[in-house]
């Protein structure tokens, strides 16, 4: 049996995706920059998928822009407003537990002069509102705080961090990979000026994301070329991936079982002894389940999960010779020899209850064995 459950690193495209952006590919495969026909029908899709995709997440059509991904929404976002604001000021606010996409900008930007305040959170992975709004100067320019957690799931206050911004008059960007799709999104709503997003995050395709830029919102392109998607984004369109983007938020409408089989999960996990749950216990992703055991290496439980077919990923990356814990597991106060000890189980729409129960024999036996080999279980 193969099971599959590290979704939050990507999802398989739902075969009703697939169809949809078959004859972009075959037959109505124009450049919607050309005039012609071809170009015509082509645009039309694109502008068709754009309506759909701002409605679902209460914007305008003309405030989506559509990118390669969640990376270079990131990228397009911080850098755009560090570039046009930047004689307003050089202050960023972000979190230490945001994703790469994010943080390895910032410390780009700040060897160009920017400076950079990174948010502490608490235990559970959430930002202090307070040092938040303590933290906002005169010449601070964007707040980038991300929706949801990629490694632990937490979902951040945004409406509450939005509202903050909105009051002292900064920009507010959110990385909301992780969490469009699975949680509601209301721009307007939630006071943000800027949103990432990623189709291959909910079963849609590789290869495409989008930037929702607010209107009125000052941003320097960092592509430049033929002046595509408004001159924010120039390159050729991916028109079988936007339309596929949009079938793919379509769908994630429809009534699934993670958020029962993820606690289903957590609760036999937290049965075994010395496991510890990270992130928010309620106020987390639907999918997601990010646990420690404690005495064991969280990739000897990969590579033993792998060996019965099962995906999942860890908490913990290779960094050249010496094995580093993962940024997030010690931003929330998790010491290096447990956060060694993680694992990311992330589920999908397609997650069956046999593949759980599959899954849950197999861990607990797992972590069995291991500690029974660990020096440091026996002596504990």
């Amino acid at each position: 049996m193969r099971v599959y459950l590290d979704n939050g690193a990507t999802t398989k495209t739902d075969p009703r995706v697939v169809q949809e952006m078959m004859p972009y590919f075959t037959e109505m495969y124009g450049n919607t920059a050309s005039l012609h026909s071809f170009g015509q029908e082509a645009k039309e899709a694109v502008e068709k998928a754009r309506g759909f995709i701002a409605s679902f997440i209460n914007a305008q059509p003309d405030e989506i822009v559509f990118t390669s991904g969640g990376t270079e929404s990131d990228n397009i976002a911080i850098q755009g407003v560090a570039r046009a604001l930047s004689t307003k000021g050089k202050h960023i606010i972000t979190s230490k537990i945001e994703h790469p996409a994010v943080l390895e900008v910032c410390k780009h930007l700040e060897k160009e002069g920017y400076e950079v305040t990174y948010l502490n959170v608490d235990k559970h992975g959430l930002v202090n509102l307070e040092q938040l709004e303590k933290s906002i100067r005169k010449d601070t320019i964007l707040v980038s705080i991300m929706f949801a957690n990629n490694e632990i799931g937490t979902i951040q206050p945004i409406k509450d961090i939005g509202e903050i911004c909105r009051k002292h008059g900064v920009y507010f960007h959110t990385d909301a990979v992780q969490a469009l799709g699975k949680v509601p999104v209301d721009v307007k709503e939630m006071k943000i000026d800027l949103l990432s997003g990623s189709a291959h995050k909910i079963h849609g395709p590789k290869g495409v994301g989008l930037l929702y830029v607010r209107k009125g919102v000052k941003l320097a392109p960092i592509i430049l070329g033929g002046g595509h998607e408004q001159g924010l984004r120039s390159g050729t369109t991916n028109t079988p991936g936007i339309v596929g983007f949009a079938k793919a938020l379509e769908l994630s409408k429809e009534p699934n079982n993670m958020l029962e089989l993820r606690d289903r999960i957590i609760n036999e996990l937290l049965k075994i002894p010395e496991t510890i749950l990270n992130g928010h216990p309620t106020q987390r992703l639907p999918n997601n389940v990010n646990v420690c055991f404690k005495y064991i290496e969280g990739e000897a439980i990969l590579l033993h999960l792998d060996q019965a077919g099962i995906a999942v990923s860890t908490g913990s990356a290779c960094s050249s010779l010496k094995l580093q814990p993962s940024h997030v597991l010690t931003a929330i106060g998790l010491p290096p020899e447990i956060a060694h000890g993680s694992i990311r189980i992330t589920l999908s729409k397609f997650t069956t209850e046999q593949e759980v129960d599959y899954f849950i024999n197999n861990i607990k036996r797992i972590v069995h064995n291991l500690r029974e080999l660990s020096p440091f279980w026996k002596n504990r």
